[in-house]
């Protein structure tokens, strides 16, 4: 289940993901890098929420793993947006994912020990 922290966390994720959602809205990216970032940035929290509700340590492993992967593919789909469009918001959200990136790394290590 899910402590004050791991809320604070996926609502967190979630603010990136709206953000990247509004920014892209506004910035007239193409169609299909908009889709490709929506998905895998509005999927890093909704992995990390499923994780807090896993069946196994397993289960749990698998979910932030996944998390994970998902904080990845936005990385490089905020790459190709930032070689479309420079801006510094591309750059914020880039180091906010870094930073998800670090702290689901972080758990997977913490949990296998």
């Amino acid at each position: 289940m899910a402590n004050d922290k791991s809320n604070q966390i996926i609502d967190d994720m979630a603010q990136l993901g709206v953000d990247i959602i509004v920014y892209c809205e506004k910035a007239g990216l193409p169609r299909s890098v908009v889709d490709q970032v929506s998905r895998s940035a509005t999927s890093i929290g909704a992995n990390f929420a499923e994780a807090q509700d896993a069946s196994s340590k397993k289960d749990f492993i698998n979910k932030i793993y996944i998390a994970k992967k998902e904080a990845f593919e936005t990385r490089y789909w905020l790459l190709v947006m930032s070689k479309l469009k420079p801006s510094k918001s591309i750059d914020n959200f880039r180091d906010r994912t870094q930073g998800f990136l670090m702290m689901l790394q972080k758990i997977i290590n913490s949990s296998r020990k």
